[in-house]
Formats: structure tokens, C-alpha cells, sequence
């Protein structure tokens, strides 16, 4: 049998078909536009979304026997604000993940509510990428739209019911709401009163490997394929991408070094770190999972090379680069505020400790220790909740840099794991997709099947003990500038 998973990303919708025995046959991927009404404002077109899912399936299954499709599922962008009126029609362009436009909101939430009734309600803090301030806003600055709500839905979520006519959500994108109880897995009446919204105007929601429908039939007609074909829930976009690297059950970790940065840990338990510095969210094979999210990684080195250094010779910079753990440059990756574990818009991209002896490569190395050393920020958090980790599996642009995944080992004193198929939240939406159709008794029979490690790099005992003395120094620079940061925002 065939399966669908489906990326719902910022810039494009990517498509994935793969067999019962986890092949990848056929990936399509289709783009839509991203409005910025204004600064700071980011908007998509709902519509766009599922216009292009459904030519993205067509295109996908052109050359196969349709037949065979048994299941979809979907990844996706978390956050973004979906709202439908009594017509399960768009009211207003969905506000998505990377809007800031809610900082008054956020402030509300984190100094009015207070982050430890937050913490309580849901196991996180509010940030303005979050989806109750989105609706906090809409509520305080378009009353009229904020009426007219029948259904809130995440972006994932609207093609799931366009596909299937049910309003459903899983529990890890359901955690990025801020609306969800994250350890008793239920929407928290009390983030609802405080939005001003009710439990019936959510989504229902399901683990992500459950079937939550079939497709309508005049869908099924439209895309040639059996109106018996399953949708599992599907999950966020970390949550999918960890299935897909295999970053499932007790204790497993993926780092990511894609645009933004992730360090993911998956487990059977519930944890929460005092300061709320780590995402505490429900993960895709019903457990849990801890994620530090840095906002800027390997856009800080695409921007280093690309707009400073004018060059796309990223490889050829990286071959100058001969002593690790001996760099005196240090640079803060903050070049778009930072989420953990600082939670600090203000934070900026700073670099420190140049000489007239420092070189091109200093500087660029400094970039890529930078930001190792900002995910190793978060591995630190997850260590003071006792998670004891010895390997981590990595993925995104940056992991294709040996120098780098290098860094990484010996900045994270990890074995670095890495695998074969790099597909993120669509091969990881395949999965779950097989999972409610029978073809895995478990997400973590899935990934035991199919996710196969090629290299594993060792880290150098030399190597961990320079970078951990700089590392150190590392630590320290931030909250000495962080005044400073506040001053000339």
C-alpha cells in the first residue's frame, strides 16, 4: 500500500508518497505566497494552502496505481491562526508562527496572567509566535472578525478537515497553542475563559497516528483516489520531523540545524524546567517531548557567507577553518531576538573578543561555534531536569556541513547519528499516515523499520575539553549585554 505525507511549510506545501516498507517513491513540492501587510506582520492565504496540497497529491500520484493509496497524514507549521465563521469559511488570512505582531498580548499573558498560572494551565509561557495571542489580538483589534468565529483551526489542520470535513488537531501541534493542558492532554478551560473563547470553538483532538476520518467523497473523485483512504491526525512540524529521524520514545534526541534551530528531546514522561527556557509539548507517538527552539541557525551562517561575506562558497570558507576549540571570537546568534532559553526579542547578533590578528576564519568559525553553543544553551536545561543523553541524531541544511556536525559532537560531547533519508515532516506524515492504517502496530515500530543510521561521529576528548572551557566563557556574554540589548532596541 501507498502513503501520503504532507509538509505544510512557510514557503511551500511538500508532498511525500511512500510503500509499506518505508520507500520513498515520489516527493512534489508546490509553492504559495506569504504576505507581510505590514513590519513585523506575516499572513498566508488558507485557500493557497489547500489548493495546492490537492494539485501537489494529483501531481504525486500521477504515475502510481491510486488504487493503492491507503492513508495521509500531515506536518506542518505550528501556531498560525486559522478562523472560520458558521460556513466553515476563512474569515480573515491566517497569522502565522512568525508574526509579531502580538507583543502586547504576549506581555499580558506572561506579567498580567502571570507565566506561573501560564505554566499551570498549560506547561508553557506565552511568546508571540503562540497561537491564544493571536486570538487575544484579533479579540482586541478586529472585534468584529473575533464575532464571527464558529472554529479554530491550525494550518495542518484546515487541509485535514478541507480533506475529510472533520475539525480535528493532534497534541503536539495542539501544544503550541497555549490552550492545551499539556500533561492531562485536554484543552484548558481556563486558557479559554482568558481568550474569551470556547471549548466547542476548538477542534477536537487526537494523538497523531490516530484515524480521525476518510476522505469526502467529492475529494476522493477530484484527486482519483479511494474515498477509503484514512488521515491520521498528523503533527507539528518538529513533532513530524522527530518521527521521521526516528526521535521517538524514552530518551532520544535530534538536533536541527535548519533555518531556525532545534534541540528535541523525546520522552514517556512529563517534565518542565523551572524557567519555562524548553518547550514542554506532547509529542507524536503519545508521549512527550522537551524542544529548544533557537529562532536564528543556519540563517546565520547563510547570512554571514551570503550578505557579509558576498560569497556562496560555503565550503571552500569552512576549509580554512583548521583549529577547533582555539578561536577567541565568540558570536551570538541572535540576529532575530531568541526564544530559548532566553525568551528575549531584544537579544541581537553580537561578536566579541576580535583582535587586529583575527581572520575571515575566525569569524566564520565563530558563526558556526555560535550556534552550537546556543543549542547547547538548551541541552543544558533538559540536563537539569536529570535527562541524561549520550547520542543525538541530526538534520536540516547545516547538517550537511561535516565541519559543523563536527562542532556539534564535541561542543554537545554527543555522538552525532546520521541518517539516511532526511525528509522532515513529510516522510514523518507518511509514517503516522501507515501507523492508523495498520501497516505499524506503533510510531516507534515505524521508525525502528525504517529510519537507518549511515555515520556516527565520536567526540574527541580533546576537543570536548577546549570547547567545554569555551563554552563557559560563551555562557557568560549574554546576560552581560542583555541590558544593553534593551537600550538600543
Amino acid at each position: 500500500m501507498l502513503y501520503i505525507g504532507v509538509d505544510l511549510g512557510t514557503s511551500a506545501v511538500k508532498l511525500l508518497l511512500m510503500d509499506g516498507e518505508g520507500k520513498i517513491e515520489k516527493i512534489v513540492s508546490k509553492e504559495y505566497p506569504i504576505f507581510f501587510p505590514k513590519p513585523g506582520w506575516s499572513e498566508q492565504r488558507p485557500e493557497d494552502w489547500f489548493e495546492q496540497t490537492m494539485e501537489g497529491i494529483r501531481e504525486l500520484t500521477a504515475e502510481v496505481d491510486r488504487s493503492q493509496v491507503a492513508g495521509i497524514s500531515f506536518g506542518g507549521q505550528m501556531h498560525g491562526l486559522v478562523i472560520l465563521d458558521e460556513k466553515d469559511e476563512v474569515i480573515r488570512p491566517a497569522l502565522l508562527w512568525n508574526d509579531g505582531r502580538t507583543y502586547e498580548e504576549c506581555d499580558y499573558l506572561n506579567k498580567v496572567i502571570g507565566k506561573e498560572k501560564l505554566s499551570e494551565y498549560t506547561a508553557n509561557i506565552s511568546f508571540t509566535g503562540f497561537t491564544a495571542p493571536k486570538i487575544l489580538w484579533v479579540k482586541n483589534k478586529e472585534p468584529e472578525n473575533f464575532a464571527r468565529i464558529s472554529k479554530i483551526m491550525l494550518p495542518k489542520d484546515y487541509i485535514a478537515y478541507k480533506l475529510t470535513g472533520v475539525h480535528c488537531t493532534d497534541m503536539s501541534d495542539a501544544s503550541g497553542t497555549l490552550l492545551l493542558d499539556v500533561k492531562k492532554r485536554r484543552w484548558s478551560k481556563e486558557m479559554c475563559d482568558i481568550c474569551g473563547i470556547t471549548e466547542e470553538m476548538l477542534p477536537k483532538l487526537f494523538e497523531s497516528y490516530e484515524c480521525v476520518g476518510t476522505v469526502k467523497e467529492e475529494i476522493a473523485d477530484r484527486l482519483g483516489i479511494p474515498a477509503s483512504v484514512k488521515a491520521a491526525a498528523g503533527a507539528g512540524d518538529n513533532a513530524a520531523a522527530a518521527v521521521g529521524t526516528g526521535t521517538v520514545g524514552e530518551g532520544m534526541c535530534n538536533i536541527s540545524l535548519g533555518t531556525s534551530g532545534t534541540v528535541f528531546i523525546s520522552s514517556k514522561n512529563f517534565g518542565v524546567d523551572k524557567f519555562n527556557a524548553l518547550h514542554a509539548f506532547a509529542h507524536a507517538d503519545g508521549n512527550y517531548h522537551l524542544m529548544g527552539c533557537m529562532l536564528s541557525a543556519a540563517s546565520c551562517n547563510k547570512w554571514w557567507m551570503e550578505d557579509i561575506l558576498d560569497t556562496d562558497a560555503y565550503s571552500e570558507e569552512q576549509k580554512k577553518i583548521t583549529k577547533l576549540g582555539e578561536n577567541h571570537v565568540f558570536f551570538l546568534p541572535y540576529l532575530m531576538g531568541e526564544r530559548s532559553p532566553h525568551n528575549d526579542p531584544d537579544a541581537r547578533g553580537t561578536f566579541i573578543g576580535m583582535t587586529m590578528d583575527t581572520s575571515r576564519a575566525d569569524m566564520t568559525q565563530a558563526v558556526l561555534e555560535g550556534v552550537a553553543f546556543a543549542l547547547r544553551d538548551s541541552l543544558e536545561v533538559a540536563k537539569s531536569l536529570g535527562i541524561k543523553l549520550e547520542r543525538t541524531k541530526i538534520c536540516g541544511g547545516g547538517a550537511k556541513s561535516p565541519l559543523w556536525k563536527k562542532m556539534i559532537a564535541n561542543i554537545m560531547n554527543l555522538k552525532v547519528d546520521v541518517i539516511e533519508s532526511e525528509e522532515g515532516p513529510a516522510l514523518g506524515g507518511a509514517m503516522l499516515a501507515a501507523v492508523a492504517c495498520g501497516e505499524f502496530e506503533s510510531v516507534e515500530a515505524a521508525a525502528a523499520k525504517i529510519v537507518k543510521i549511515v555515520e556516527t561521529l565520536e567526540p574527541e576528548q580533546e576537543l570536548v575539553e577546549k570547547y567545554e572551557a569555551r563554552y563557559q566563557q560563551f555562557r557568560e556574554i549574554y546576560p552581560v549585554c542583555r541590558p544593553l540589548f534593551e537600550k538600543i532596541r
